[in-house]
């Protein structure tokens, strides 16, 4: 019989690529993590890592494992709702991690519902980045991620998650007051192509948004300033250091006398928001709840919407 601690043991190796990491994210030592390896080996009777560089690397029966842990554990996730539901459960802590704009997008409305129709769930959150957020699910240090998809995402068809669309919004440019487009209705992202840009840091989902506009423009956008912090991208741009792609709901309500701030013409570059959690959490009476609120709210919010 296989120990399911042991196939969760390598699936977090299997995402993280290093014995180190791993034992990180699940809260253990390497030598621990090592060691539930070598006894799922003996268990299966094959060997299921090998060493790549600094890192480990799935042999084919590695593979093949992961590939059935991810149907093993998603029907663990699905057990412990049906049990949950059954001890009629609608009480207890969900912790949700979302990056700053989705909370108060949609997360923070979504609570405030919650609390007034099942006041018995208790919501945590937690501030991090998508590509931070969907770790912490798989991981099992968060019950929900709202998420933006970026490049190396989790797909759609991901055996690990569950997933729910919230909403998309447009990227708006932001130009200094008086730049030689401040008169446009629309920016064209290729008349941008010889002005310094502020752009996110790389690994920040916006960062990918913005390089892969630019890209599709026909053109490296040459990044002066980097902040992941919207406001600081506008204040700059007041400055007249440069250019910027923001997210249309990020500076709302923000007061900005220095900036111009423009829809993009053609098909502009758009944020995809999601909600994620482990497949076969998805039922469970504590993530239900949630998940219906925070499609409400996105529907509510409609922040993709021409002002």
């Amino acid at each position: 019989m296989i120990d399911t601690r042991r196939l969760r043991t390598l699936r977090a190796v299997a995402d993280h690529r290093t014995v180190t990491a791993a034992a990180a994210a699940l809260y253990l030592t390497p030598s621990a993590v090592s060691q539930q390896l070598a006894a799922l080996e003996a268990e299966v009777g094959h060997q299921l890592l090998v060493r790549d560089g600094r890192g480990v690397q799935l042999t084919a029966a590695g593979e093949i494992l992961v590939a059935h842990s991810s149907t093993v554990l998603a029907q663990l996730e699905r057990a412990e709702a049906e049990l949950a539901a059954y001890a009629g459960g609608e009480a207890g802590v969900v912790t949700v991690v979302s990056f700053a704009t989705g909370i108060t997008t949609v997360l923070a409305r979504a609570m405030a519902a919650l609390a007034a129709s099942s006041p018995g769930i208790r919501v945590r959150v937690r501030d991090a980045e998508g590509d931070e957020s969907l770790t912490m699910v798989l991981d099992g240090h968060a019950d929900l991620a709202v998420a933006v998809e970026y490049r190396g995402a989790p797909r759609d068809d991901d055996r690990r998650l569950s997933r729910v669309a919230l909403y998309a919004e447009p990227f708006d440019a932001v130009l200094p007051r008086g730049h030689r487009l401040g008169h446009c209705e629309r920016v064209r992202v290729e008349d941008l192509a010889d002005e310094p840009w502020i752009s996110p840091y790389p690994g920040n989902p916006c960062h990918d948004v913005v390089t892969l506009a630019c890209e599709l423009a026909g053109f490296q956008p040459r990044v002066t300033h980097s902040s992941d912090d919207f406001r600081a991208v506008a204040a700059l741009a007041g400055a007249g250091a440069g250019v910027a792609l923001v997210p249309r709901s990020a500076l709302r309500g923000v007061h900005l006398p220095d900036v111009v701030i423009r829809p993009v013409a053609g098909s502009p570059a758009t944020r995809r928001v999601f909600a994620a959690v482990r497949r076969g959490a998805e039922e469970h009476p504590l993530i239900r709840p949630l998940l219906d609120a925070l499609r409400a709210a996105a529907e509510h919010a409609r922040p993709g919407a021409e002002s």
